[in-house]
């Protein structure tokens, strides 16, 4: 090696701390290798080498040894406390990084999963000093959690965008600019298009980018737009404690996995979101074991595909057999070995605290295995509802869908369900007017809401997405209107199907977590059921199963008895018995 390559290899290897030590030697022993020889004497090339080398030796022989580096890195060394931030890239310093407690507005659209994304996002923000407004007109930075599902939740932030421009223009001519951002879904499907469209945007960041929003704002911090839109094989935010959103909150959302495998023919999810890949089963409990401690009553699980939850971090599970599906359903994707799955994570989190009551949402109808069943019917405090989303009555209309399953065995699936779990409530999703789909298949759809009689519903008219299977090999060929009219159509049915299914509540009592205030009146609090069905009471003194003589007032996070008077499609009212725990309503429901 060259005595000046050897220089070289120093400062490229200072300049990159943790060679450093190597780096010396390396110089100690280069020279012995330089493979230099002349019988005719140095050049003048070569003394001004010498010379260059004479002088960067005599500081090498003053300079630290190997056994200096290894004496300081076993000393501690104290740091200032400052925010956690990550190494910053080459084109930043680490106080670029630091939020300098500039304020952020947060906005939130769409599924559960942009709640948690949010939670998620802010964890991320606050640790590297930013702070938290809820006022807009004083925010320094605008983040929008988006949806990309359907074109209306888009057009939804596209209209939110051109009301941000007013307020940036007149940051501008005031203080420190405004900066926004898009996150989630709609960054990541529409990616350079956003930028390109909406000169206000500053950042871009996909679901799988929030641990990158410090950099991502300090880029921005300099004029230019910043953007990151990976899609990761791994990110699960596993070491992330997402921070609520209310500190007076009941409930909580624990993301378990991300991304979706399913490739169902009109669903953009595994676009946006990416591959199936699930949290270590250690991280989701730790999290859970704090929401209990913070006296939080409910958690919901959260996925895309929730049920299909598979941990392969604990390599003694990873020769386990293969899934076991629900019956009559099959998968577009080659059988997956191993893991430990959502059983094993339900039994998990329910024995963690018999008060608390979980939820789990989003599930594919394919990964309903008797096991899974058979734990909810078995656990008080696993809730007895289940989503089940059809999304259409035709096994034809299915089988475009690419969903795996025909209506017949959805059906056997439901009956297998309710035989499972007594008094189980069911919701579902339902898209009306896909590619292809006839007024036969329509009317298939209308006949199986009819036969199943749900409890909750959401439906959609179809909107066709870029990227999808459908967008490049079906057509999406039923007019608006008639989208839109058999939409209405499914309304108008799911809703006197649910009229007759929550009635058979009345007479009832229902065990109630109570969250807060009706919003349409002052005198009665609200509470969900173990269904998930909204309960309205009169906000009354009443018993204290715990203490009889006590006469209290119900609070969030109560759990209350409440005997039903009435119900529609959406809601139940009726009085309040009692406040109770979990465990001592079993007696009265």
């Amino acid at each position: 090696m060259h005595p000046l390559q050897c220089v070289l290899q120093a400062q490229r290897c200072l300049r990159w701390g943790p060679l450093t030590s190597v780096s010396w030697l390396l110089l100690r022993t280069c020279r012995a290798h330089s493979g230099v020889r002349s019988s005719a004497g140095p050049s003048p090339e070569r003394r001004q080498e010498d010379g260059v080398w004479k002088d960067f030796s005599s500081r090498l022989a003053t300079g630290p040894t190997f056994q200096h580096f290894l004496r300081s890195a076993s000393v501690p060394q104290e740091k200032p406390s400052t925010p956690d931030v990550e190494d910053p890239p080459p084109y930043l310093t680490v106080d670029d990084l630091l939020g300098r407690q500039r304020k952020v507005y947060l906005e939130t659209y769409g599924c559960q999963m942009n709640v948690n994304d949010t939670e998620i996002a802010w964890s991320i923000l606050q640790k590297s000093g930013y702070l938290r407004t809820s006022n807009l007109q004083e925010a320094d930075v605008v983040l929008l959690v988006t949806c990309s599902i359907r074109e209306k939740a888009e057009q939804t932030i596209w209209n939110r965008l051109h009301q941000l421009k007013s307020l940036k223009s007149k940051r501008l001519r005031s203080r420190v600019p405004l900066r926004i951002g898009i996150l989630g879904c709609m960054a990541e499907r529409l990616k350079e298009e956003i930028l390109n469209r909406e000169k206000t945007v500053d950042i871009l960041a996909g679901p799988d980018a929030y641990r990158d929003l410090p950099r991502l704002l300090a880029v921005a911090e300099s004029g230019q737009q910043a953007a990151n839109v990976l899609l990761s094989m791994d990110e699960t935010y596993a070491d992330v404690l997402p921070v609520q959103m209310s500190p007076s909150a009941t409930s909580a959302f624990v993301s378990i996995m991300r991304g979706c495998d399913n490739m169902c023919s009109y669903c953009i999810v595994p676009f946006t979101r990416g591959r199936e890949r699930s949290r270590p089963v250690a991280s989701i409990l730790e999290e859970v074991r704090k929401l209990s401690e913070q006296g939080l009553k409910e958690v919901t699980l959260l996925g895309q595909n929730v049920n299909s939850f598979r941990d392969n971090s604990e390599v003694q599970f990873n020769n386990a057999v293969s899934t076991n599906l629900s019956r009559g359903f099959s998968t577009n994707y080659k059988a997956k070995q191993g893991g430990l799955r959502f059983a094993y994570l339900l039994d998990q989190v329910s024995r963690i605290d018999p008060e608390m009551r979980i939820r789990f949402t989003s599930p594919h109808p394919k990964d309903f295995p008797d096991e899974v069943l058979q734990l909810i019917h078995e656990r008080d405090n696993i809730c007895k509802q289940i989503h089940l989303p059809a999304q259409s009555g035709s096994s034809r209309v299915l089988e475009a869908m690419r969903r795996g399953y025909s209506r017949e065995a959805y059906v056997e699936l439901i009956h297998h369900i309710r035989e499972s779990i007594p008094g189980v409530s069911l919701s579902s999703d339902f898209i009306a007017g896909f590619c292809g789909e006839t007024e036969e298949d329509h009317l298939q759809t209308v006949s199986l809401l009819q036969e199943v009689q749900y409890n909750m519903g959401f439906l959609f008219a179809y909107s066709m997405r870029q990227k999808t299977r459908a967008y490049h090999r079906l057509k999406d060929d039923i007019p608006e209107e008639v989208k839109l009219r058999r939409l209405e159509e499914l309304i108008t049915v799911f809703r006197e199907e649910a009229t007759k299914a929550n009635k058979t509540f009345v007479g009832c009592t229902q065990l109630v977590l109570v969250e807060g205030l009706s919003k349409r009146s002052a005198t009665d609090l609200y509470g969900r059921n173990d269904g998930n069905l909204k309960v309205i009471f009169p906000d009354v003194a009443m018993e204290d199963v715990t203490n009889p003589e006590l006469r209290v007032q119900a609070q969030p996070g109560d759990y209350v008895l409440v005997k039903i008077t009435s119900a529609s499609s959406q809601t139940l009212k009726g009085h309040v018995l009692c406040r109770t725990t979990l465990k001592d309503s079993a007696a009265y429901c």
